[in-house]
């Protein structure tokens, strides 16, 4: 619980190095001119469009292989990811595909929520819970916050804790909140909530690509994590003797990397000027009659 290339523009007909302005190609100069201008476009689009379908999925020129683990990593923790269906489809910075190619214990499920029938284990432990269940997502009230995850731990013996499974949600955090409460109903029975420390801080803004080499795309508050980061985060503390922060690690390399890349292709913008109110501020122009009415 984050753009594809904009068309080159076609190159410019007309020469000025010869002096001469103005100078208009012959027809068939023209049209071979024209071919290989269509010749250099057609190879660069080739080579933005060229994907790593062997490894990690992503665009060549993207391409995270060597960040990944030569095999999946085994833990402790079963990690159950309910993913949007429209999250791999719509999302090309998720990071989804990197856990589920880091992670041997890492199932995706699609939906929109979790029910009855959404996950054999999640069925079986409903019935008959024989590992803690947590799913892992903030609450946004503060007088009825989530358990932090640490404390949770620290508060339960080691083998009351022993083969964790871990829920997360995988979306935009505005389907993500759609998707945890309407998961709420059936995690309840038998599952509980926790979250990474403080949880989100609505109050304060979230930071952008520019200011943090672990944020993919501009978080809407402070305290939000990508899926990635909330997993490594979260397995750091629930895998036992240490590994965690090997896995932890591991991850975070991976997320740099992937936000190294998308830096490398954004442009910082400048805020606009927020625009006063109307009837407020010194800019603002007083109300004016119009003649002839009463």
């Amino acid at each position: 619980m984050e753009e594809e290339a904009t068309p080159l523009p076609e190159p410019s007909l007309f020469s000025s190095d010869d002096g001469e302005e103005n100078s208009e190609p012959s027809s068939s100069e023209d049209g071979e001119l024209r071919r290989q201008e269509e010749d250099e476009h057609s190879g660069r689009r080739g080579q933005r469009r060229s994907m790593c379908w062997s490894g990690c999925g992503r665009p060549n020129i993207t391409c995270i292989c060597p960040f990944l683990p030569s095999s999946p990593i085994p833990t402790s923790t079963h990690l159950i990811i309910l993913h949007h269906p429209h999250e791999l489809r719509a999302n090309k910075l998720a990071t989804l595909p990197a856990l589920c190619r880091s992670l041997i214990r890492c199932h995706p499920v699609p939906g929109r929520r979790i029910r009855p029938g959404s996950s054999p284990l999640l069925d079986c432990l409903s019935t008959s819970p024989s590992s803690p269940v947590l799913f892992l997502f903030p609450t946004f009230d503060s007088s009825k916050p989530a358990l932090d995850l640490e404390r949770w731990a620290a508060d339960t013996p080691p083998d009351s804790r022993a083969e964790p499974i871990l829920i997360v949600f995988d979306a935009t955090w505005r389907h993500a909140k759609e998707m945890a409460t309407a998961s709420i109903p059936f995690l309840s029975r038998f599952a509980m909530q926790v979250q990474i420390g403080g949880g989100c801080d609505t109050r304060s803004e979230g930071p952008s690509t520019f200011e943090s080499g672990l944020v993919l795309r501009k978080e809407p508050w402070k305290g939000c994590l990508s899926t990635i980061e909330a997993v490594a985060r979260a397995l750091r503390v629930l895998e036992p003797e240490g590994k965690g922060v090997e896995i932890e690690g591991m991850l975070l390399a991976i997320l740099r990397a992937m936000v190294a890349f998308q830096a490398c292709h954004l442009k910082i913008v400048n805020p606009r000027p927020r625009l006063k109110k109307k009837g407020k501020g010194l800019g603002s122009c007083p109300p004016t009659l119009k003649s002839g009415t009463n």
